[in-house]
């Protein structure tokens, strides 16, 4: 008589279950800012109301100057923090003529010394340009312009309005500045992102007001 031996396998089937991956805070929830405005490369100090107060003194411009948290170490690549600062303002420029005068020299002029290198000029010519607005739009101070066809529907936009400043912990952004803002204030506007890449992101928003003196 024949035995039959019946040899029962089992196979069990493990499953795999995707999981969501967890994304930590920026900087642990406490993601901040610290922005200072600098002229002639001096600090300036707010009064009592708040405002920063800039004497012109012959610099045509300024800067703002920030200090951010570091962030998490997930959002730093290759030593380059995911972190962006946007800069804008409510002040534009806008240029409708422009006047400037040039010397004017003889072919066979005079000259101030025997070398003849530096001639002697017998008059001047006024230059006026005009209807430059057509030419070229608003400037803001933040050092941007508005192109004159822009889509404002359009995705990229955005990356066109305002200025930027990307993957570092000290932003600095020149405004531009001028004897004819004497006893104007000036809003800028700061718009801090820490991580600009997937996962959680802080959005912090400053507003510096400046009075030109």
């Amino acid at each position: 008589m024949k035995k039959l031996y019946i040899v029962l396998i089992s196979v069990s089937l493990f499953s795999c279950e995707k999981q969501d991956q967890i994304y930590p805070t920026p900087c642990d929830g406490n993601c901040g800012t610290s922005y200072e405005v600098i002229y002639k490369g001096q600090p300036i100090q707010q009064n009592p109301n708040g405002f920063y107060e800039i004497q012109w003194d012959g610099l045509n411009y300024f800067q703002i100057k920030g200090d951010l948290t570091p962030l998490n170490d997930q959002y730093v690549i290759n030593d380059v923090p995911l972190i962006q600062a946007n800069f804008d303002s409510d002040y534009w420029i806008v240029v409708d003529s422009i006047r400037f005068q040039t010397p004017m020299f003889s072919y066979l002029g005079w000259f101030n010394n025997q070398s003849l290198n530096t001639p002697i000029s017998f008059a001047s010519y006024t230059y006026t340009m005009t209807d430059l607005i057509s030419l070229h739009p608003p400037t803001n101070i933040a050092g941007y312009q508005i192109p004159q066809h822009l889509c404002l529907d359009c995705p990229s936009s955005s990356t066109l309005l305002g200025t930027h400043s990307k993957y570092t912990y000290t932003p600095t952004q020149n405004i531009i500045l001028d004897n004819e803002m004497i006893g104007d204030t000036l809003n800028i506007f700061v718009e801090t992102i820490f991580n600009t890449d997937i996962g959680e992101k802080e959005v912090v928003e400053n507003h510096i007001k400046i009075i030109i003196i």
